[in-house]
């Protein structure tokens, strides 16, 4: 007989971290927010893309070159709990998070590396 509870705790356990991520610059204090489904593999690709001059953000790439590699901090700022459904789809929920931290940290400009209107 299958035991449920088992089923979803298996389930729970098979899904990597997932939230929001910020990657801070400790000299200027300018900050990228994202997210991931799987944040220690984003980060660990991320850490990767700046120390070879590859990814998409070049202003953090440009500052990652300047003041270097022990002057950044990688930081989870909020996790998202897993579902009892493992077709459950996390897509837009981490979206809206993101959203979230976002909009509180404002992190454009002179204060970060994202975008504004992305």
């Amino acid at each position: 007989m299958i035991n449920k509870s088992e089923l979803k705790k298996n389930y729970k356990q098979s899904l990597q971290l997932m939230g929001i991520y910020q990657v801070k610059n400790l000299v200027n204090n300018k900050i990228l927010i994202g997210s991931s489904k799987n944040l220690p593999a984003r980060i660990n690709r991320f850490k990767f893309e700046l120390k070879y001059g590859t990814g998409g953000n070049k202003a953090l790439i440009k500052d990652y070159i300047n003041y270097g590699e022990e002057n950044f901090v990688f930081e989870i700022l909020d996790e998202l709990k897993p579902k009892d459904d493992s077709g459950y789809d996390y897509t837009e929920d981490l979206k809206v998070l993101e959203e979230m931290w976002i909009e509180k940290l404002q992190p454009f400009g002179a204060k970060g590396y994202n975008k504004e209107g992305s």
